[in-house]
């Protein structure tokens, strides 16, 4: 049974540590973030984060219910970066384009924490106004109500899928994404035509595209579908 989270107020009476720090919520999730980049997911331990912070590794259950609920703050945290500036311009394109690439960036910068946290909802503050902010979007552009929850699932779900699969590839040690990226010029670009004719005629365009992100990419098309939905429905209304 998880340990009950205790109060705020209650946590602020606290001591600082012996090195003189004010232990709080937000020193516990940049300094999961700096384990997971230097020891991935297996490093992310309490007994490691007492290490980094000077406490007692039972000083987590203070803050978090446990390790899952700290991994949920990280990932509010992410989309927190993500969200941290932005202002919608009333024009629904070019803000949706914006959101979904501040989001993938933010994942992408943390590849460790994005391949635990991607897949995750954790209702937490960062994570709610990212789907208010979506959704608000969607709605002031004048989509129906069940248009707008089924391209924000597309939306949301495309975003974060590509953040996973592209933070995974950032996540491989260095020599193994290598040759990764190798193996689309030293053998994709090697085969014979008379046996993979299409792949032969795409190589030199395969060997330099397929070593990027192609959520850009994916994200124009989608909004492409959806700008085509809306125009639908805009001659429909007879607007």
């Amino acid at each position: 049974m998880p340990k009950p989270v205790v109060p705020e107020e209650l946590r602020r009476r606290r001591r600082p540590t012996r090195s003189g720090t004010v232990l709080s919520e937000e020193l516990f999730v940049e300094a999961a973030l700096r384990l997971l980049r230097e020891h991935g997911s297996a490093g992310l331990t309490a007994r490691r984060l007492g290490l980094v912070l000077d406490c007692d590794p039972s000083t987590l259950y203070r803050y978090f219910r446990g390790m899952d609920d700290l991994i949920l703050a990280i990932g509010d945290r992410l989309i927190g970066q993500a969200l941290d500036g932005w202002q919608p311009t009333g024009k629904w394109r070019p803000d949706l384009y914006d959101v979904g690439l501040r989001i993938h960036a933010a994942y992408v910068a943390h590849p460790q924490a994005a391949q635990l946290t991607a897949s995750r909802v954790s209702g937490r503050a960062n994570e709610l106004a990212a789907d208010e902010a979506v959704l608000d979007v969607l709605r002031t552009a004048g989509f129906p109500m069940p248009d707008t929850v089924r391209i924000y699932h597309a939306f949301i779900d495309q975003t974060l899928a590509f953040a996973a699969l592209d933070a995974a590839s950032l996540a491989l040690p260095k020599q193994s994404l290598r040759a990764d990226e190798d193996m689309w010029r030293s053998t994709y670009a090697t085969l014979p035509a008379s046996a993979y004719p299409r792949i032969a005629e795409a190589a030199p365009l395969l060997a330099s595209r397929m070593i990027t992100s192609a959520f850009p990419t994916a994200l124009r098309m989608l909004l492409d579908g959806v700008a085509t939905q809306r125009e639908r429905l805009r001659g429909r209304d007879g607007r």
